[in-house]
């Protein structure tokens, strides 16, 4: 496998995650709009995003594959988590 190749391998495992937070970043600040009117978007698609990330690796390590439904179900529960966290949990400014 060449370097290239690498790099597409680790861009289809997290693309999902890196699509998935800005997206639901937006949602939440469009449904949430005065609550989250101080928090930056791109702040919320950070936050959403690493942890996407982390739960896909984690889906990755545990069940030994990339793929699995779980691992991408476990990717929706942290990104709303971690919008959460960042919204109205403690890590608020």
């Amino acid at each position: 496998m060449g370097p290239l190749d690498a790099l597409a391998h680790l861009l289809g495992l997290f693309m999902p995650a890196l699509g998935t937070a800005p997206i639901a970043a937006a949602l939440a600040k469009g449904l949430w709009r005065r609550a989250l009117a101080r928090e930056a978007w791109w702040r919320l698609t950070a936050w959403s995003s690493a942890a996407g990330s982390l739960a896909l690796l984690g889906g990755l390590v545990v069940l030994g594959r990339d793929g699995r439904m779980a691992s991408y179900s476990a990717m929706l529960l942290a990104c709303a988590l971690a919008l959460w966290w960042a919204g109205f949990g403690p890590a608020r400014r």
